[in-house]
Protein backbone atom coordinates (compact mmCIF):
# COMPACT_ATOMS: atom_id res chain seq x y z
CA UNK A 1 0.00 0.00 0.00
CA UNK A 2 0.94 3.42 -0.62
CA UNK A 3 0.99 6.00 2.25
CA UNK A 4 1.60 10.03 2.41
CA UNK A 5 4.40 10.47 4.38
CA UNK A 6 4.86 14.59 3.87
CA UNK A 7 3.12 17.33 2.32
CA UNK A 8 4.40 20.62 1.42
CA UNK A 9 3.31 24.36 0.24
CA UNK A 10 5.33 27.02 -1.76
CA UNK A 11 4.36 30.07 -3.90
CA UNK A 12 6.08 30.45 -6.88
CA UNK A 13 5.37 34.23 -7.86
CA UNK A 14 8.19 35.91 -9.88
CA UNK A 15 9.40 38.16 -7.18
CA UNK A 16 10.91 34.89 -5.96
CA UNK A 17 13.66 34.94 -7.88
CA UNK A 18 13.89 38.23 -8.88
CA UNK A 19 16.42 40.41 -7.35
CA UNK A 20 14.62 43.21 -5.39
CA UNK A 21 16.33 45.99 -7.21
CA UNK A 22 14.35 44.86 -10.47
CA UNK A 23 10.86 44.15 -8.87
CA UNK A 24 9.99 47.57 -10.92
CA UNK A 25 9.74 45.20 -14.08
CA UNK A 26 6.53 43.81 -12.57
CA UNK A 27 5.29 47.11 -10.91
CA UNK A 28 5.11 48.87 -14.19
CA UNK A 29 3.09 45.98 -15.20
CA UNK A 30 0.96 46.26 -12.39
CA UNK A 31 1.09 50.22 -13.64
CA UNK A 32 -0.60 49.48 -17.03
CA UNK A 33 -2.93 46.83 -15.87
CA UNK A 34 -7.23 47.87 -16.31
CA UNK A 35 -8.44 45.89 -13.52
CA UNK A 36 -7.18 44.65 -10.20
CA UNK A 37 -9.17 42.60 -8.23
CA UNK A 38 -9.45 43.36 -4.67
CA UNK A 39 -12.14 42.26 -1.80
CA UNK A 40 -14.70 41.53 -4.35
CA UNK A 41 -14.09 44.69 -6.05
CA UNK A 42 -11.64 45.71 -9.76
CA UNK A 43 -9.48 48.79 -9.43
CA UNK A 44 -7.50 50.49 -11.89
CA UNK A 45 -3.63 51.00 -10.24
CA UNK A 46 -4.43 55.30 -9.27
CA UNK A 47 -8.23 53.85 -7.57
CA UNK A 48 -6.29 50.94 -6.11
CA UNK A 49 -3.75 53.37 -4.20
CA UNK A 50 -6.72 55.38 -3.15
CA UNK A 51 -9.11 52.97 -1.41
CA UNK A 52 -5.74 51.49 0.09
CA UNK A 53 -4.79 55.01 1.80
CA UNK A 54 -4.59 54.27 5.37
CA UNK A 55 -4.47 50.54 5.25
CA UNK A 56 -0.61 50.49 5.62
CA UNK A 57 2.32 52.21 4.76
CA UNK A 58 2.93 50.77 1.29
CA UNK A 59 5.50 53.28 0.16
CA UNK A 60 7.85 51.75 3.05
CA UNK A 61 6.89 48.24 2.11
CA UNK A 62 7.78 48.62 -1.40
CA UNK A 63 11.30 50.23 -0.71
CA UNK A 64 14.36 48.76 -1.74
CA UNK A 65 15.49 47.50 2.27
CA UNK A 66 12.31 45.86 2.62
CA UNK A 67 12.28 44.59 -0.39
CA UNK A 68 15.57 42.85 0.50
CA UNK A 69 14.34 41.78 3.92
CA UNK A 70 11.55 40.02 2.28
CA UNK A 71 13.27 38.75 -0.80
CA UNK A 72 15.98 37.02 1.58
CA UNK A 73 13.01 35.69 3.80
CA UNK A 74 12.12 34.15 1.04
CA UNK A 75 14.28 32.33 -0.15
CA UNK A 76 15.50 31.21 3.20
CA UNK A 77 11.96 29.37 3.84
CA UNK A 78 12.44 27.93 0.26
CA UNK A 79 15.42 26.36 1.22
CA UNK A 80 14.23 25.11 4.40
CA UNK A 81 12.15 22.98 1.86
CA UNK A 82 14.44 21.96 -0.24
CA UNK A 83 16.22 20.27 2.67
CA UNK A 84 13.14 18.66 3.93
CA UNK A 85 11.96 17.51 0.45
CA UNK A 86 15.86 15.78 0.45
CA UNK A 87 15.07 14.83 4.00
CA UNK A 88 12.16 13.40 3.31
CA UNK A 89 13.70 11.30 -0.03
CA UNK A 90 10.02 10.77 -1.42
CA UNK A 91 9.22 8.32 -3.81
CA UNK A 92 6.32 10.32 -5.71
CA UNK A 93 5.47 13.69 -5.66
CA UNK A 94 2.19 14.68 -6.57
CA UNK A 95 1.93 18.55 -7.58
CA UNK A 96 -1.59 20.20 -7.42
CA UNK A 97 -0.71 23.25 -9.45
CA UNK A 98 -2.64 25.57 -12.14
CA UNK A 99 -2.65 25.53 -15.42
CA UNK A 100 -2.58 29.56 -16.73
CA UNK A 101 -3.04 28.96 -20.77
CA UNK A 102 0.12 26.74 -20.87
CA UNK A 103 -1.46 23.65 -21.77
CA UNK A 104 -5.34 24.40 -21.97
CA UNK A 105 -6.79 27.34 -23.58
CA UNK A 106 -9.94 28.81 -24.87
CA UNK A 107 -10.74 25.58 -26.82
CA UNK A 108 -10.26 23.33 -23.88
CA UNK A 109 -10.02 23.78 -20.15
CA UNK A 110 -11.08 21.46 -17.87
CA UNK A 111 -11.69 22.33 -14.05
CA UNK A 112 -9.59 19.73 -12.71
CA UNK A 113 -7.02 17.56 -14.62
CA UNK A 114 -5.15 14.31 -13.45
CA UNK A 115 -1.85 13.67 -15.75
CA UNK A 116 -1.64 9.94 -16.80
CA UNK A 117 1.56 9.76 -19.52
CA UNK A 118 4.49 7.46 -18.75
CA UNK A 119 6.63 10.91 -18.48
CA UNK A 120 6.22 14.76 -18.65
CA UNK A 121 8.77 16.63 -19.96
CA UNK A 122 10.09 20.75 -18.35
CA UNK A 123 11.27 22.30 -21.69
CA UNK A 124 14.52 24.39 -21.88
CA UNK A 125 13.67 28.30 -22.57
CA UNK A 126 11.94 29.21 -25.68
CA UNK A 127 13.65 32.16 -26.93
CA UNK A 128 11.35 33.31 -29.32
CA UNK A 129 8.59 33.00 -26.61
CA UNK A 130 10.63 34.10 -24.10
CA UNK A 131 10.42 38.02 -26.48
CA UNK A 132 6.48 37.64 -26.36
CA UNK A 133 6.60 37.72 -22.67
CA UNK A 134 6.96 41.74 -20.24
CA UNK A 135 10.25 41.84 -18.91
CA UNK A 136 9.26 41.46 -15.61
CA UNK A 137 8.26 37.83 -16.71
CA UNK A 138 11.18 37.23 -18.96
CA UNK A 139 13.56 37.74 -15.77
CA UNK A 140 11.16 34.57 -14.00
CA UNK A 141 11.10 32.46 -16.81
CA UNK A 142 14.32 30.91 -15.63
CA UNK A 143 13.28 30.03 -12.55
CA UNK A 144 11.07 27.29 -13.88
CA UNK A 145 12.64 26.27 -17.26
CA UNK A 146 15.91 24.11 -16.62
CA UNK A 147 19.21 24.88 -18.70
CA UNK A 148 18.05 21.89 -20.93
CA UNK A 149 14.83 19.59 -21.45
CA UNK A 150 14.84 17.68 -18.06
CA UNK A 151 12.44 14.38 -18.35
CA UNK A 152 10.48 12.93 -15.16
CA UNK A 153 8.79 9.96 -15.09
CA UNK A 154 4.97 10.04 -13.87
CA UNK A 155 3.67 7.12 -11.54
CA UNK A 156 0.78 6.17 -14.16
CA UNK A 157 -0.77 3.68 -12.22
CA UNK A 158 -0.79 5.32 -8.92
CA UNK A 159 -2.73 8.65 -11.74
CA UNK A 160 -5.22 6.11 -13.09
CA UNK A 161 -6.00 5.15 -9.42
CA UNK A 162 -7.03 8.59 -8.59
CA UNK A 163 -8.71 8.81 -11.88
CA UNK A 164 -10.89 5.56 -11.31
CA UNK A 165 -11.26 6.79 -7.63
CA UNK A 166 -12.14 10.65 -8.79
CA UNK A 167 -15.26 8.93 -11.37
CA UNK A 168 -16.20 6.77 -8.09
CA UNK A 169 -16.83 9.90 -6.55
CA UNK A 170 -18.64 11.85 -8.96
CA UNK A 171 -16.21 14.21 -10.34
CA UNK A 172 -16.61 14.88 -14.13
CA UNK A 173 -12.89 15.27 -14.61
CA UNK A 174 -10.21 15.64 -17.62
CA UNK A 175 -7.32 13.42 -18.25
CA UNK A 176 -4.27 13.81 -20.26
CA UNK A 177 -2.15 10.92 -21.16
CA UNK A 178 -0.46 12.65 -24.07
CA UNK A 179 1.94 16.21 -23.52
CA UNK A 180 0.43 18.83 -25.39
CA UNK A 181 2.92 20.14 -28.88
CA UNK A 182 3.26 22.63 -31.02
CA UNK A 183 5.97 22.72 -34.95
CA UNK A 184 8.27 22.71 -32.13
CA UNK A 185 7.93 19.91 -30.16
CA UNK A 186 6.43 19.45 -26.78
CA UNK A 187 5.15 22.19 -24.71
CA UNK A 188 6.48 22.33 -21.47
CA UNK A 189 4.80 21.18 -18.51
CA UNK A 190 3.19 24.60 -16.71
CA UNK A 191 5.23 26.70 -14.23
CA UNK A 192 3.39 25.46 -11.22
CA UNK A 193 5.06 22.12 -12.22
CA UNK A 194 8.35 24.01 -13.86
CA UNK A 195 9.10 25.31 -10.19
CA UNK A 196 8.78 23.19 -7.71
CA UNK A 197 11.09 20.59 -9.52
CA UNK A 198 13.73 23.51 -10.30
CA UNK A 199 13.39 25.56 -6.97
CA UNK A 200 12.83 23.02 -4.72
CA UNK A 201 13.47 19.83 -5.86
CA UNK A 202 16.69 20.79 -7.79
CA UNK A 203 15.45 18.68 -11.32
CA UNK A 204 16.28 15.29 -9.72
CA UNK A 205 14.56 13.17 -11.28
CA UNK A 206 11.86 11.85 -8.90
CA UNK A 207 8.62 10.80 -10.14
CA UNK A 208 5.71 13.28 -10.41
CA UNK A 209 2.10 13.49 -10.75
CA UNK A 210 0.77 16.66 -12.50
CA UNK A 211 -2.89 17.53 -11.22
CA UNK A 212 -3.92 20.71 -12.87
CA UNK A 213 -6.55 22.93 -12.02
CA UNK A 214 -8.40 26.16 -13.34
CA UNK A 215 -8.60 28.34 -10.58
CA UNK A 216 -8.01 31.19 -13.54
CA UNK A 217 -10.38 31.72 -15.95
CA UNK A 218 -13.97 31.72 -15.81
CA UNK A 219 -16.50 30.42 -16.45
CA UNK A 220 -15.99 26.63 -14.86
CA UNK A 221 -13.54 27.37 -11.71
CA UNK A 222 -14.39 25.11 -9.21
CA UNK A 223 -15.36 26.48 -5.77
CA UNK A 224 -13.24 25.79 -2.88
CA UNK A 225 -15.19 23.88 -1.51
CA UNK A 226 -15.06 21.59 -4.45
CA UNK A 227 -11.51 21.71 -4.75
CA UNK A 228 -11.27 20.49 -0.99
CA UNK A 229 -13.46 17.56 -1.46
CA UNK A 230 -11.50 16.42 -4.98
CA UNK A 231 -8.32 16.51 -2.59
CA UNK A 232 -10.31 14.21 -0.27
CA UNK A 233 -10.91 12.40 -3.02
CA UNK A 234 -7.54 12.08 -4.37
CA UNK A 235 -6.41 11.40 -0.79
CA UNK A 236 -7.98 8.58 -0.48
CA UNK A 237 -6.76 7.25 -3.43
CA UNK A 238 -3.58 7.11 -2.80
CA UNK A 239 -4.11 5.60 0.32
CA UNK A 240 -6.13 3.23 -1.02
CA UNK A 241 -3.23 2.54 -4.00
CA UNK A 242 -2.01 -1.38 -4.05
CA UNK A 243 -0.76 -3.74 -6.57
CA UNK A 244 2.55 -4.47 -7.23
CA UNK A 245 3.76 -0.95 -7.48
CA UNK A 246 2.25 0.42 -5.08
CA UNK A 247 4.53 0.17 -2.21
CA UNK A 248 5.45 3.79 -1.98
CA UNK A 249 6.17 6.96 0.33
CA UNK A 250 4.66 9.79 -1.58
CA UNK A 251 4.64 13.75 -0.90
CA UNK A 252 1.84 16.10 -1.88
CA UNK A 253 2.77 19.73 -2.94
CA UNK A 254 0.64 22.90 -3.65
CA UNK A 255 2.33 25.29 -5.60
CA UNK A 256 1.09 28.78 -5.94
CA UNK A 257 -0.56 31.57 -4.03
CA UNK A 258 -1.40 33.12 -1.58
CA UNK A 259 -2.55 36.70 -2.90
CA UNK A 260 -1.41 38.43 -5.67
CA UNK A 261 -1.23 40.59 -7.26
CA UNK A 262 -2.63 42.27 -5.01
CA UNK A 263 -1.51 41.41 -1.43
CA UNK A 264 -4.41 40.77 1.16
CA UNK A 265 -2.79 39.76 4.42
CA UNK A 266 -6.29 39.48 6.17
CA UNK A 267 -7.36 37.04 3.29
CA UNK A 268 -3.80 35.30 3.41
CA UNK A 269 -3.64 34.83 7.19
CA UNK A 270 -7.39 33.78 7.28
CA UNK A 271 -7.09 31.19 4.84
CA UNK A 272 -3.60 29.78 6.45
CA UNK A 273 -4.72 29.78 9.65
CA UNK A 274 -7.72 28.15 8.78
CA UNK A 275 -6.24 25.63 6.39
CA UNK A 276 -3.65 24.67 9.72
CA UNK A 277 -7.00 24.35 12.18
CA UNK A 278 -8.67 22.28 9.49
CA UNK A 279 -11.43 24.73 9.68
CA UNK A 280 -13.32 23.72 6.55
CA UNK A 281 -16.46 26.09 8.00
CA UNK A 282 -13.94 29.25 7.09
CA UNK A 283 -12.37 27.90 3.73
CA UNK A 284 -15.75 27.42 2.71
CA UNK A 285 -17.62 30.23 3.63
CA UNK A 286 -14.96 32.74 1.51
CA UNK A 287 -16.74 34.35 -1.27
CA UNK A 288 -15.61 33.32 -4.46
CA UNK A 289 -15.38 36.55 -5.39
CA UNK A 290 -12.42 36.81 -2.90
CA UNK A 291 -10.41 33.61 -5.48
CA UNK A 292 -9.52 35.99 -8.58
CA UNK A 293 -6.57 36.74 -10.44
CA UNK A 294 -3.33 35.12 -8.70
CA UNK A 295 -5.23 34.76 -5.24
CA UNK A 296 -7.26 31.73 -6.99
CA UNK A 297 -4.15 29.58 -6.66
CA UNK A 298 -5.19 29.36 -3.27
CA UNK A 299 -7.71 27.15 -4.31
CA UNK A 300 -4.14 24.59 -4.81
CA UNK A 301 -3.23 24.71 -1.10
CA UNK A 302 -7.10 24.04 -0.38
CA UNK A 303 -7.03 21.23 -2.54
CA UNK A 304 -3.79 19.78 -0.58
CA UNK A 305 -5.25 20.29 2.65
CA UNK A 306 -8.27 18.14 1.35
CA UNK A 307 -5.99 15.47 0.44
CA UNK A 308 -3.74 15.37 3.81
CA UNK A 309 -7.51 15.65 6.01
CA UNK A 310 -7.84 12.37 6.36
CA UNK A 311 -3.64 11.77 7.32
CA UNK A 312 -2.23 12.18 10.92
CA UNK A 313 0.45 15.03 9.29
CA UNK A 314 -0.09 18.37 10.86
CA UNK A 315 0.42 21.66 9.17
CA UNK A 316 3.57 23.87 9.83
CA UNK A 317 4.00 27.36 8.86
CA UNK A 318 7.79 28.30 7.90
CA UNK A 319 6.63 31.63 6.98
CA UNK A 320 4.72 34.01 5.27
CA UNK A 321 6.18 36.83 3.50
CA UNK A 322 4.01 39.28 2.44
CA UNK A 323 6.25 40.89 -0.55
CA UNK A 324 5.49 44.53 -2.11
CA UNK A 325 6.57 46.41 -5.19
CA UNK A 326 3.99 49.08 -5.53
CA UNK A 327 2.59 52.01 -3.16
CA UNK A 328 -0.79 50.00 -4.04
CA UNK A 329 0.04 46.57 -1.99
CA UNK A 330 0.64 44.84 -5.26
CA UNK A 331 3.16 41.79 -4.82
CA UNK A 332 2.28 38.51 -3.64
CA UNK A 333 1.80 37.38 -0.30
CA UNK A 334 4.22 34.55 -0.09
CA UNK A 335 3.34 31.49 1.83
CA UNK A 336 6.03 28.46 2.54
CA UNK A 337 4.47 25.25 4.84
CA UNK A 338 4.96 21.99 5.28
CA UNK A 339 2.60 18.84 6.57
CA UNK A 340 4.48 16.36 8.83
Amino acid sequence: MAKIVFGFGSSHGPLLATPPERWDLRAADDRKNPEHPFRGKNYTFPELVEARKGEKDFVKEASIEVRQERYDRNNRAMDKLVDKVAEVNPDIIVVVGDDQHEWFFEDVLPSFTVYCGDNVINTAIDQEKMKTKSPGIQAFMSAHHPPQDQTYPVPVDLANTIIKRAIADEFDIATSSKQRSNEKGPISIGHAVGFIYRRIVKDRPIPVLPILLNTYFPPNQPTAKRCYQFGQSIGRAIAGWNGPNANKRVAVCASGGISHFVVDEDFDNRMLTAMKNRDTKTIFAEPENMFLSGTSETKNWITVAGILSETDLQMNLIDYVPSCRTEAGTGCGMAFATWE
